[in-house]
């Protein structure tokens, strides 16, 4: 069983919960961008909350199903229809070997995750699915998709797909063929104005920056530069300006880590950033905040709130928070 794509669309990779320990040995964690719409397009058709899917930015696919299928469209919100009828996000929907789902554009956000039952079954490198697209490995043969690919599911996709949704079918809908529920999981990643707020701690460096460049990085609305991607989020605003200059020891970064190299325009590192690098740090993105950042399209705009590391840790609870709220609510649709 497999999914063929008939239309790739402006960005679509196949990406997972990303790989884990291997940052001392050269191997970035790559993964979805926004993680929480992950784990929910992946609660939605009965998945693990790492199970690979497909990463779709801006503009979508256009995807044929061979079996019948169950599947979810989370994060960003799309422009989508599955045969004659609308597709509807944010839950799970039933769908007949043949149909065709088409993806256009992306209305609000900038990142869906399409997950169907069973899951996408590439073989998994260095114990992940991810593609990591520098390297060109992971995925499908470490590249963005093309016309004419075919993507491997679970060999019982189908089996799993009929009897996981009969366990909603009490409570199901029927329109034009596509099969969904009256109910759905809350966005909790889509910026609902701009410029979004993320919560930053001063990074290892922020000291060496001259007291204007710290005030200015906290004060400016910054704007995500059209020359961004899946390592890093460049913006433009504000030149900060570190006096003593110089070159610093490479050292290792994490996701949220905001560089700034010698132009003066930071850089915040995302799911695809290198292990290390040896640019200043001026500050560290809360990693609650960084699922919000991910859903920013090229000229999006933000601003950053100094915090501590305990602020930073209340963060992380609250989404855990709604996140294990959300998930209780699908079980519970689920009848476990």
């Amino acid at each position: 069983m497999s999914l063929l794509i008939v239309k790739p669309g402006l960005l679509t990779t196949v990406q997972d919960g990303g790989r884990r320990g291997l940052q001392h040995l050269g191997v970035v964690p790559c993964g979805a961008m926004d993680r929480v719409a992950l784990a929910l397009a992946n609660a939605l058709v009965g998945n693990h909350a790492g199970e690979a899917v497909l990463e779709i930015t801006l503009l979508g696919p256009q995807i044929e199903l061979e079996e019948d299928s169950l599947v979810a469209l989370c994060g960003a919100q799309f422009e989508a229809s599955a045969g004659d009828g609308d597709l509807p996000g944010d839950r799970p929907v039933f769908l007949q070997a043949g149909m065709r789902l088409n993806l256009r554009r992306a209305v609000r956000g900038t990142r869906a995750y399409l997950a169907v039952a069973g899951g996408i079954a590439v073989e998994p490198l260095l114990g992940s699915r991810s593609t990591y697209l520098p390297a060109r490995f992971g995925g499908l043969e470490g590249r963005a998709l093309l016309a004419g690919d075919s993507l491997p599911l679970a060999a019982d996709a189908a089996r799993l797909a009929a009897s996981r949704y009969d366990r909603l079918a009490a409570r199901a809908t029927s329109r034009k063929g596509v099969h969904s529920v009256r109910w759905s999981v809350p966005a909790l990643t889509l910026p609902e104005h701009e410029p979004i707020v993320l919560h930053a701690m001063p990074g290892r460096h922020h000291d060496e920056f001259d007291a204007a460049s710290q005030r200015a990085f906290f004060d400016s609305q910054w704007r995500v530069s059209p020359d961004s991607n899946r390592m890093g989020f460049r913006l433009s605003g504000a030149t900060l300006a570190r006096p003593q200059g110089g070159e610093i020891l490479s050292e290792p970064t994490c996701l949220g880590t905001v560089q700034v190299p010698a132009n003066g325009a930071p850089i915040v590192l995302m799911a695809d950033h290198q292990t290390t690098g040896g640019y200043p740090k001026i500050a560290e993105v809360a990693g609650a905040d960084v699922p919000r950042l991910a859903q920013l399209a090229p000229g999006g705009t933000l601003r950053f709130a100094l915090c501590t590391l305990a602020e930073a840790l209340e963060l992380r609870l609250a989404l855990k928070t709604r996140m294990a709220t959300a998930l209780r609510a699908i079980s519970w649709e689920y009848g476990k």
